[in-house]
This record gives C-alpha cells, structure tokens and sequence, in this order.
C-alpha cells in the first residue's frame, strides 16, 4: 500500500487515506512525510479504484508545519530526517512542493480531517485540499510572521482566493491561532463536528462522492480551478469544453439508465 515511517496510507471503500503519523511531533512535516505524501497522491491519481482521497493527521493533530527545531540553524534541511529518502529529493526538487499540494493538485478530490493543530505549514497543506472537516477543538493559523518567516507554501496567493481578503491579510499579518468556528466562520473550513469525529464526517461525504460518475467528478473538480482567474465568459466557454464529452460516456447514458430504472448506477470510468 506504501507510505514511510511518517506517512501511513489505507483504503477504506474506493477512498485512499493518508494520515501524517508523527504524533510525537504533532505530525510536524519531515522528508518521511513529504515524499509519502506526494507518494500517496501519484497513487491515488494513477489507480482509477480510488475515487477520492482523504488527508488526516495521527494522535490528535493535523499538522503543526515545519519542523523549527530539526530546521533550526541550517539551510539545507539536513535535520528534516530521512537521510535514505534524500535521493528522492535530489531527483526531484520540487518534490516538497507538489507533496504539500504547492505545485501539484490531484485529479481525484481531496478532503481534509482535522483534529488538533492545523497551523502553519499544516494550513497551507489545507489549502491544497477541496473539502475540509474540523473537529471542535482544532486550531487553525499561519504563524510564520512571528517567526520573521514567510508562508511560502502559497497561502499569500491561495488565501485571500479562498475567503474574503480583510480575513486573509489578518490571518497571515498577525500569525494568530484561530479556533475552529472561527475558521468556519471566514469560509477557511466547511465542518466543524465533535472532537474525534472528523474523519468519520469526511469519509461519509467521501462516500457521497464515491457514489457519483467518477469521470463526472473529476471533470467538474477540474472545471472549478482551471476557470477560477477567467473572465466569466471564458469560464463559460471552458466549462462547455470540459462539460459536453462527460455527456458522452458509457456512465452518463448509465447514470440515466439506473435513474430510470430505480437502482444504484455501476460506473465504470468509460
């Protein structure tokens, strides 16, 4: 099934689930963890059985970003760990970027159960995600700023996308914690559920997911992002381009047999 010794990945159904695991460091992100993520995305991409993918955080946290202190006083990341996974990152050095969903977005939706701290390197992880889940005491925030650091995991350009800018800027100018009904509140999270039920809330919308055409899904995920900075004319234009094939498939036709005929459709990507 793959991972690393900080990235542990299972299927539960058609949904692949990748939860950070390095509790003793609130899943702070290390090499381990990166190259198991940007794994784990490459397979959930490439194996048409997973339909969606479900990003969580082990032993009561999400993710509380980089690791200060293993980073403290040296520029090359040497004490991230995971020497044996170096040549990876050799070979690929945008690799870290396209783990925390920087430079890469999976085709598959991908949604996000919180627990615990979600805070700096965490929420801009966040941010690479589509639907996002919070467990009552979750805590949200990007802390780089009183570090004299720059969140240059995307959130100067994904955040105020995402909500209402006024939100954004005070987000990433105060490096202050934000709690989950805040963070629900400015539009940063779409669940807020009791503590220790995150995962469960975001595998059953997973399920509703799974339940639908999945050539359908990814073609409407797709349309979402690559028409968010057009005009909405070309927006328009594009989304036909995107919309009319789906309407050719065998799982449309399907999709319309199984409606008419009062059972669930069988989709089969084609």
């Amino acid at each position: 099934m793959g991972g690393t010794e900080h990235l542990s990945v299972r299927r539960e159904g058609a949904t692949l689930i990748l939860t950070l695991n390095r509790p003793e460091a609130r899943n702070a992100l290390s090499l381990p963890m990166l190259v198991g993520l940007y794994d784990g995305w490459v397979a959930a991409d490439e194996d048409d059985a997973v339909r969606s993918v479900v990003l969580t955080g082990a032993g009561g946290a999400f993710c509380a970003g980089m690791d200060l202190k293993a980073l403290a006083g040296t520029s090359t990341g040497k004490g991230m760990g995971g020497e044996d996974y170096r040549d990876r990152l050799k070979a690929d050095p945008d690799l870290h970027w396209k783990a925390m969903l920087r430079h890469h977005r999976p085709r598959k939706p991908v949604l996000a159960a919180v627990e615990g701290p979600c805070v700096a390197g965490g929420t801009e992880i966040l941010q690479g995600t589509d639907i996002r889940v919070a467990g009552d005491s979750a805590t949200f925030g990007l802390f780089e700023v009183k570090r004299g650091l720059f969140p240059i995991g995307g959130s100067t350009v994904r955040l105020p996308r995402q909500i209402p800018r006024t939100h954004a800027l005070e987000m990433l100018l105060t490096g202050r914690p934000y709690s989950a009904r805040e963070a629900a509140d400015v539009g940063l999270i779409g669940h807020v559920v009791p503590d220790g039920t995150a995962l469960e809330k975001a595998l059953a919308i997973a399920e509703q997911i799974n339940a639908c055409g999945p050539l359908a899904v990814e073609a409407v995920k797709a349309s979402v992002y690559e028409t968010a900075d057009m005009t909405e004319a070309d927006g328009l234009a594009a989304e036909l381009k995107r919309g009319w094939p789906v309407f050719d498939t065998a799982d449309a036709k399907e999709g319309a047999r199984a409606f008419a005929e009062k059972r669930p459709p069988v989709y089969r990507r084609a």
